[in-house]
């Protein structure tokens, strides 16, 4: 029987020669991972258990990465409950402040996500992991506590739906958190809602595994189960010398079914910007053209990789941030901060006037590190834009790629980067 990709790594985990939409299976994990605000309610929720010890020390990893460092008392506590879990628990992959990272920057970087893989979250944006060939997806604390604890998680499998981007003619300055937005606006929130998305095509083939990581990223604000990117020599070449085990290839059948397949052409997309307050309002940054902004975010699990903060930093290079706004950077991992450092990005970006943070996804839930007052305006690079969720609920976020981000805060307003290359 043929299948997607998708489907035969399920069926592989599930021990079964095969799998179709629809079917309830119990699968075995590979990996295991929770941040500082799911981790401590799914260890509450394993201590429910009786179970003495997680299944495996090894296929567990604890990211203290949204309100760390901590902001107040109660994120020192639950960092707290987190870090004395993962001593107890001897947690092989427990990163502390210092040697951490955005989880979903941090993680594949570790080598830690591996092609083939079945991987499940306590954060929606699990579905990161699907750019290196895994079928990664985001659960909620209690589904979590219980892959502690067994190893094991249950899945509807999903119906798939592949996009086929074509050619490779981008227009200038876009790339994946184009792709995807674009995508976004002609599917809408629940357009793919528990469903996989499969990207593939010439355009896909052409994008750095840094765009790949954005594309899958933002499945989940299609509403799909997980995003996913077969392997190709990309992938190898980004694994080679990272990836801490062997890892088998899965590939989907020249026949597989599709709920339903679109052929998008690379060339017609233009530099997007998703309007308050849905990924779904997407337009042409034409069109965002002129709107006074407050505050701009380049990083997050986003676009807080290196190639991310160079793009940034070519925009800024010479130029000045405009005297009203406040740039705020954050790369997604301490090795990314060190690379950028040495390449001078870091320099380049703080003499344009840019604040540049530790790792943390503080701002983009609006947990601290970049709040919105009442009426502000920002351009972030991360990936929601929810009413409140980057401070005020009266506060606006307007979603965007590196380079328009930077480019809009030089003038102070929404801008196209040939604007002021």
């Amino acid at each position: 029987m043929s299948m997607t990709i998708t489907e035969k790594i399920l069926a592989q985990h599930a021990g079964l020669d095969e799998v179709v939409p629809g079917q309830l299976i119990t699968a075995k994990l590979d990996l295991v991972l929770a941040n500082d605000v799911t981790g401590p309610v799914a260890i509450q929720e394993f201590a429910k258990f009786g179970t003495e010890n997680v299944f495996d020390p090894k296929k567990v990893a604890l990211v203290p990465d949204h309100f760390a460092p901590n902001k107040d008392i109660l994120s020192a506590e639950q960092c707290k409950v987190m870090r004395d879990f993962a001593r107890k628990q001897q947690i092989e992959h427990y990163f502390e402040v210092g040697r951490m990272g955005i989880e979903h920057c941090l993680l594949p970087e570790q080598g830690l996500t591996l092609p083939g893989d079945l991987i499940i979250g306590a954060d929606s944006h699990t579905c990161t992991y699907g750019a290196v060939g895994a079928f990664a997806t985001g659960v909620g604390s209690t589904d979590l506590a219980a892959g502690l604890a067994t190893g094991e998680a249950w899945f509807r499998v999903p119906e798939s739906m592949k996009f086929i981007f074509q050619g490779t003619n981008f227009q200038k300055w876009v790339g994946g958190k184009d792709l995807i937005l674009y995508l976004i606006g002609k599917l809408g929130v629940d357009g793919a809602r528990y469903r996989a998305m499969e990207f593939t095509g010439d355009g896909i083939a052409a994008l750095s595994m840094d765009n790949r990581f954005t594309m899958c990223n933002m499945a989940i604000e299609a509403g799909a189960k997980n995003g996913i990117i077969a392997p190709d020599d990309k992938t190898f070449a980004y694994l080679e010398g990272r990836a801490r085990r062997s890892y088998p290839l899965y590939y989907s059948d020249a026949d597989a079914k599709y709920l339903e397949v679109q052929e998008i052409n690379v060339a017609d997309i233009p530099l997007q910007v998703s309007f308050p307050h849905s990924p779904e309002n997407a337009k042409s940054v034409q069109e965002a053209g002129g709107i006074k902004i407050d505050q701009v975010v380049i990083g997050s699990c986003t676009n807080g990789r290196l190639e991310d903060l160079r793009i940034a930093a070519d925009v800024l290079r010479g130029k000045k941030v405009h005297p009203e706004i406040r740039l705020l950077v954050f790369p997604g991992t301490q090795t990314i901060l060190r690379e950028a450092m040495r390449e001078g990005i870091i320099d380049t970006l703080i003499e344009a006037g840019a604040a540049v943070s530790t790792p943390t996804c503080g701002p983009c839930l609006g947990g601290h590190m970049g709040i919105l007052a009442k009426g502000e305006r920002a351009v972030s690079t991360t990936n929601r834009n929810f009413v409140g969720r980057m401070g005020h609920v009266e506060s606006e976020i307007y979603l965007a790629n590196p380079a328009v981000a930077a480019a809009s805060a030089i003038k102070g307003q929404i801008t196209h980067p040939e604007e002021v290359s």
